[in-house]
């Protein structure tokens, strides 16, 4: 930018300033100086907000704001669309035929700058500029101050004019504006919590045509697209699923009940092995260690008791976190439950039928120190030993909130599922021959 003009400099600027202000007081004023259009005290604070441009101080303190001239196509439209009204000030060039150059400055200063007002509503900024440049244009002959002055003062005149005119047809504008205005659109579904779901529909994607999204609004706001199955697409298409069923598929949080608002102020209590313990902290960040392999990735955070834990977190937790529809002992209990020797962490493992639970072995394997897990299916075979964590081992042995028959599900079921079917399909495979 330009070099700051001194204070003293500026007084004749700040005393039109105040003075086209007060006329317009509802009015953002942009005085053009130089290479620049700039803007004070307040109105400084309204364009520094708006456009985010840096507000500066001089050394009086007066604050101001200010853009390249040639920017003016793109911070004013932003102006007119944040709502303010603005106003262009430009100085006027009179060729002077005075001998006295300090007289020809000081009456410049004085009477260089005119007001001109509009309210820009109308985009075509083309045709602004083309009025603009008549207003501007200078006066070819001036004989004295005495018919310097009138002529200046015609043109504020014009120019206030104008501003009416304008103003006139702004008016007129939002009048016929208002009347074709159109009723809000229905929602597509209210939510359980009042939500109201709208603008629900499939897009493909501009850069991979064989990708399709489905996206929607809740309470005005754009959801992130998820991506969709082609199941989904085809039924979809066909008029086979609704909006209010792609919702539940794809934003199935945003359609649950949400917890009460104080769920979340720590410290919580939650039944653990021996008694109550309590969760002093739980939040959800970003790993920023490149050395990890979890490097990226958003994990779960949590202090229960004198313990410190961190896990990654499913997309589905992260959703249920963020959407405040799951308590953090609920996620604490899944995310963390092992690690706590939680009773319930335990619950969901469970052999296959027709397993005999006495056919699970859990020893310490004499070749490595360590614990693992067996289970001899008789006929059908015995699986491999697998190694079980402390966590597992803690839970099995000290706290007694898992069974043997828990372990070996967690750690060999699909090994299990696997022996038990190869049998029947030899069978199946030999009575086909035999046939």
């Amino acid at each position: 930018m330009a070099q700051q003009e001194t204070d003293k400099s500026r007084e004749p600027l700040m005393k039109q300033f105040a003075e086209i202000k007060t006329k317009h007081p509802d009015a953002v004023l942009l005085f053009r100086a130089g290479d620049f259009y700039e803007t004070y005290k307040e109105d400084a604070h309204t364009a520094s907000k708006t456009l985010g441009i840096t507000l500066t101080r001089f050394k009086d303190g007066t604050e101001m704001a200010a853009f390249p001239h040639y920017a003016l196509d793109t911070y004013l439209p932003k102006l007119i669309r944040a709502g303010h009204r603005v106003a262009i000030c430009d100085k006027l060039e009179v060729p002077k035929q005075r001998k006295d150059h300090q007289e020809d400055k000081a009456q410049e200063k004085e009477y260089g700058v005119i007001e001109k007002v509009q309210r820009f509503e109308d985009n075509n900024m083309a045709n602004k500029k083309k009025e603009q440049a008549k207003q501007e244009e200078p006066a070819k002959t001036v004989k004295n101050a005495a018919e310097e002055k009138p002529a200046k003062e015609q043109k504020v005149k014009s120019a206030e004019k104008t501003e009416q005119k304008t103003d006139t047809k702004a008016e007129n504008k939002q009048d016929a504006e208002a009347k074709q205005e159109r009723k809000p659109r229905e929602p597509q579904m209210v939510t359980v919590n009042g939500d109201k779901v709208s603008h629900g529909h499939a897009y493909q994607s501009k850069t991979n045509p064989e990708d399709w999204f489905f996206t929607a609004k809740l309470n005005g706001q754009q959801l992130k697209p998820q991506k969709m199955d082609a199941a989904d697409l085809a039924a979809y298409q066909k008029k086979e699923m609704t909006v209010p069923q792609l919702m539940e598929k794809y934003y199935p949080t945003k359609l649950q009940e949400k917890v009460a608002e104080d769920a979340y102020k720590m410290p919580k209590a939650m039944a653990g092995p021996d008694g109550d313990i309590s969760i002093n902290k739980f939040n959800v960040y970003k790993e920023k260690d490149e050395q990890r392999p979890d490097f990226g990735k958003y994990k779960f955070y949590a202090e229960v008791g004198e313990a410190k834990m961190s896990t990654v977190a499913s997309r589905a937790d992260l959703n249920a976190y963020f959407d405040r529809v799951a308590t953090p002992q609920q996620l604490v209990e899944k995310n963390f439950g092992e690690r706590l020797h939680l009773q319930s962490a335990y619950e969901k493992y469970s052999l296959p039928e027709g397993v005999d639970p006495k056919g699970v072995r859990v020893a310490k394997d004499r070749g490595d120190n360590k614990w693992k897990v067996s289970v001899d299916l008789g006929e059908k075979g015995k699986t491999s030993q697998k190694e079980i964590s402390f966590d597992d081992g803690f839970a099995l042995f000290k706290t007694k909130t898992a069974t043997r028959e828990q372990i070996a599900a967690k750690h060999l079921n699909n090994e299990i599922k696997g022996l038990l079917t190869a049998p029947v399909a030899k069978m199946e495979k030999s009575a086909s021959v035999k046939m």
